[in-house]
């Protein structure tokens, strides 16, 4: 079972656009409240399925096509925090706004401190296997309607209440859904990076010539 005991601070910082920067007393008092009220409420929920890809019907667009091309098989997941925290931050927005920022930092970084985990499990359990990194709806050519598609074949709205709304997000928003790639021989683990991130044009990182670590 994978839990949320803390969150990584310093990745909260890069998130709101202040990675280089050490907080200061006051931001760290607000970083405590808001990772506090946060684990609080966060229901840490995943789902996970091996599927044969072949006739799955994913592999939509050029870019998943060459990520899972040495792959038979691939595994797809969900992972979400819960929609308690959508109601802590959409409530912080209303009262303040600094601490509204702080909790969707810090969300975001738990759902992928969630996805991490998750990726660890999958990894020990087809330990016999080639894995190749998360690949997400969205990424590249990658179409985020997809997303809808993996939550069905999850049964992930019935199971955890992942679904998706009319514009193919999620909600609970502080969710993922991912594909990562089995094969039975060594494949090319290269890092995501900004060539395939749909947000690349508009990125805050890469216009203060940073990026996400991804």
């Amino acid at each position: 079972m994978i839990k949320l005991s803390e969150i990584n601070r310093k990745e909260a910082l890069r998130y709101m656009g202040s990675g280089n920067l050490k907080a200061n007393e006051a931001m760290n008092s607000l970083m405590d409240k808001c990772e506090e009220k946060i684990l609080s409420v966060a229901e840490v929920k995943y789902l996970y399925k091996k599927i044969p890809l072949k006739e799955s019907g994913l592999l939509l667009g050029n870019d998943i096509k060459n990520h899972l091309k040495s792959c038979e098989n691939a595994v797809i997941l969900c992972a979400t925090t819960g929609a308690g925290i959508d109601r802590l931050i959409r409530t912080a927005q209303v009262t303040d706004m600094a601490e509204a920022v702080v909790l969707d930092a810090l969300a975001s970084c738990a759902v992928e401190q969630i996805c991490n985990k998750l990726d660890k499990l999958i990894a020990n359990e087809y330990s016999d296997k080639y894995l190749t990194y998360r690949f997400s709806p969205g990424y590249g050519d990658y179409p985020l309607e997809l997303q809808g598609e993996f939550l069905r074949l999850l049964d992930a709205p019935r199971k955890i209440g992942l679904c998706t709304n009319e514009n193919s997000l999620l909600t609970p928003t502080k969710s993922v859904t991912a594909i990562i790639g089995l094969s039975d021989k060594p494949v090319e683990r290269k890092r995501r990076g900004c060539a395939c991130c749909n947000l690349k044009e508009t990125c805050k990182y890469r216009k203060t010539g940073e990026h996400c670590e991804l």
